[in-house]
């Protein structure tokens, strides 16, 4: 919850409002229910948007309800999300998490109890998935069932620790808990998708370019004594 203290406050304000000058107010792509966010979300970790969708349409097709799947043949899960690559990983946590999930919520497979709790406890039992981490959780939350949450991934991370607004050395799981800190909730929407828009476009993991960069007046990155870090926010 932002107390309004935080030093970086006023410098994210600021990011956030030119960030919409240049790139205009975002819209998520059709928000999924909670259950088919987590187990797209769990799809695209190594992949693109593209083979995510066509692996989470194929296991859709392939099996007539979630409870299916969680029953299914683990090689028949596997088969049909082959196109997300790492499909020997992502079926059996897919699986075991719709599992976890019935099991949880006596033998439904819904994630709507989750609105019943604070947001960390929310936050927290997601994460006790396994193969669930921090990102995924939190895209769940905040795009699914819009709870508070920001979710921090690869091109987030390194924008942000060029940029000025998180220190250089803190680790991505940290990364959650700071920027949620710092960024005023109603910002959490549009502030990181036009940053991951940022990562893509602009400021890139090996090639950015600051001339075009919208918000180079407030960037602080100095080359010379900053190291990307390649870790990835699941």
């Amino acid at each position: 919850m932002n107390d309004g203290n935080s030093k970086y406050d006023h410098k994210i304000i600021k990011i956030r409002q030119q960030l919409i000058d240049a790139f205009g107010m975002p819209e998520w792509r059709e928000p999924l229910p909670p259950v088919d966010e987590l187990v797209s979300t769990i799809l695209s970790q190594n992949t693109n948007d593209d083979n995510r969708d066509v692996a989470f349409n194929q296991l859709k097709m392939a099996f007539p309800d979630w409870e299916a799947v969680a029953a299914a043949n683990t090689e028949d899960v596997i088969d049909a999300i082959r196109t997300a690559g790492l499909a020997n990983q992502k079926g059996p946590r897919i699986q075991g998490a719709l599992k976890e999930i019935k099991a949880h919520n006596g033998g439904k497979i819904d994630l709507e109890f989750l609105r019943d709790m604070p947001h960390e406890e929310a936050r927290d039992w997601l994460m006790s998935i396994k193969g669930v981490g921090p990102k995924t959780a939190a895209i769940v939350l905040l795009f699914s069932m819009g709870i508070s949450a920001f979710p921090v991934d690869t091109h987030i991370y390194r924008v942000t620790g060029r940029i000025g607004v998180r220190p250089k050395k803190l680790t991505v799981e940290k990364t959650h808990d700071y920027l949620e800190d710092c960024i005023p909730e109603d910002a959490y929407y549009d502030l990181h998708l036009n940053l991951i828009r940022l990562g893509r476009e602009v400021c890139g993991a090996r090639k950015w370019n600051c001339y075009r960069c919208p918000i180079e007046d407030l960037c602080s990155y100095d080359e010379k004594n900053f190291e990307d870090d390649n870790s990835r926010a699941y």
